[in-house]
């Protein structure tokens, strides 16, 4: 009797789920979801931004897609872009993205930065409060307008006094008020910041129950100042203040030593301390020339010379003189840093504390391929990955980490009723980058559509014209504001 009662209730709500009108059906494919580790032909039913029905049974909708031979997954979720503009975005969308935030340094203005593009975004977006910007302000140097990084000088170069201080952390609180969804911290970009003064910005992060997103103090192996000593410093102030702490693309900063970085957070976390990674597939950077990061001594502790620097807008490899030209001028101009290996990015990207985010920027292919790269060389090419495990790096492990700082993440990164209909549909066979050092915009392949919010933004591989479903993911305070209006 038992059996017959659940099967006639499995045979009811089958039959009800088929004569629900949803806004969206995605009919037939393989639907992965790498929380409940769900890998199956599903149907997927989407009514008002969310989905509403996961199903084996036929469901009816006002627009269906077919995706039979199609993966059906969570939208993919880039913690770590810096290029914010629409022309990003769309090759962003091409690449599986459905949410991109600039967390590594964050916005120098959050307020301005989240109205700026209120109404104005294919994909979701939002920020972190600004170290390097806060600090740029208190010294009396403020950011210019479109840049996030502050020329090398005396606002980068000198340490802080505690009245200073005192500042910065108001201001950082300020912008945590404004909707940020941690601090974001460019420690390299400061290099006069003070041991003190680093673990002075994780108490505000641990007092809001913020985690910290860091670019550490420095790369490489010389000592002092190594790429080592550089991972202690932040887990330390983890430890000290209670923050959870995030450390940025450990591959171009650990460059040979990555493995034992990831093995000094794997150590931390074993012992209780909340802290993360992430790398992106490249064996290049890119930064700003004129940074603090090319104070002397940076030869030294990257293992390069100025030959490895190179112009992405001119392929220009750099000299001497025309290193120290652009150094000194107060024009930020990009440079691409060839530092790393492959077989060091190979042994990186599967490793299972690896999150992937690009550190996308306008004249860097990860700003355009990340995704569709790990996708096509590490799952379908090398077999270092399975796709569960490639998908869970892009969902929900960024996912689980935004959960420290905005509710609504809790709705990111999975795929299952009631999650945001964030969804990236695509080819597992052909998705594939195509953006290259020369042709760093070119977009990826293999995306037949992708939904933000239940939005179709790619249509059969299409770009919508004309549609902006990009919403802002606010921190808790902010967020909590503006649900209550």
């Amino acid at each position: 009797m038992r059996n017959l009662i659940i099967a006639l209730a499995l045979v009811v709500s089958s039959t009800f789920a088929a004569a629900q009108q949803f806004d969206v059906v995605v009919e037939g494919g393989r639907v992965i979801d790498p929380e409940t580790g769900l890998d199956a032909t599903r149907n997927v039913g989407i009514r008002e931004g969310r989905i509403a029905s996961i199903s084996s049974a036929p469901l009816s909708g006002r627009r269906v897609i077919h995706a039979a031979g199609l993966v059906v997954a969570p939208g993919f979720i880039d913690l770590h872009q810096h290029a914010q503009d629409i022309a990003s975005q769309r090759v962003k969308a091409f690449d599986g993205v459905t949410t991109a935030l600039e967390m590594e340094i964050g916005a120098p203005d959050v307020a301005q930065f989240l109205k700026a593009k209120e109404g104005q975004s294919l994909i979701h977006y939002g920020t972190t409060a600004s170290h390097v910007a806060a600090r740029a302000l208190i010294f009396g140097a403020p950011l210019p307008e479109g840049t996030i990084l502050p020329k090398s000088g005396p606002a980068t170069d000198q340490p802080a006094t505690p009245e200073q201080i005192q500042r910065i952390q108001q201001r950082l609180r300020d912008e945590i008020d404004a909707g940020a969804l941690g601090v974001g911290m460019g420690i390299q970009y400061t290099p006069g910041a003070t041991r003190l003064e680093v673990i002075d910005m994780f108490r505000v992060a641990a007092e809001r129950k913020l985690p910290v997103y860091t670019h550490m103090r420095s790369a490489g192996r010389v000592e002092p100042g190594s790429a080592i000593e550089s991972v202690e410093e932040v887990i330390g102030a983890a430890a000290i203040t209670g923050a959870s702490l995030h450390v940025v693309h450990i591959n171009s900063t650990c460059l040979r030593d990555s493995l034992e970085c990831i093995s000094l957070i794997e150590g931390a976390r074993a012992r209780g301390l909340d802290v993360t990674t992430e790398a992106y597939p490249y064996i290049a950077g890119m930064t700003a020339v004129n940074s603090a990061l090319f104070n002397p001594g940076w030869r030294e502790k990257l293992g390069i010379d100025y030959s490895n620097l190179v112009l992405p807008d001119t392929g220009e490899h750099l000299t001497k003189e025309r290193f120290e030209e652009l150094h000194s001028s107060s024009t930020q101009r990009w440079v691409l840093v060839f530092a790393n290996k492959q077989e060091v990015i190979d042994a990186v990207i599967p490793n299972p504390r690896i999150m992937i985010a690009s550190d996308g920027a306008v004249g860097h292919p990860r700003n355009a391929g990340t995704y569709s790269r790990v996708l096509a060389q590490y799952v379908r090419e090398k077999k270092t990955l399975t796709l569960m495990e490639a998908l869970r790096k892009m969902t929900l492990m960024p996912a689980q980490m935004l959960e420290r700082s905005t509710p609504a993440a809790h709705r990111k990164g999975r795929l299952q009723e009631g999650a945001d209909a964030d969804i990236v549909i695509f080819d597992p066979q052909t998705i594939a980058d195509r953006s290259t050092f020369e042709k760093p915009m070119e977009p990826s392949v293999g995306v037949r559509y992708l939904l933000v919010g239940g939005t179709t933004v790619i249509d059969e591989g299409t770009i919508v014209p004309n549609v902006l479903p990009g919403r802002p993911l606010l921190g808790p305070e902010k967020a909590l504001t503006t649900t209550s209006r």
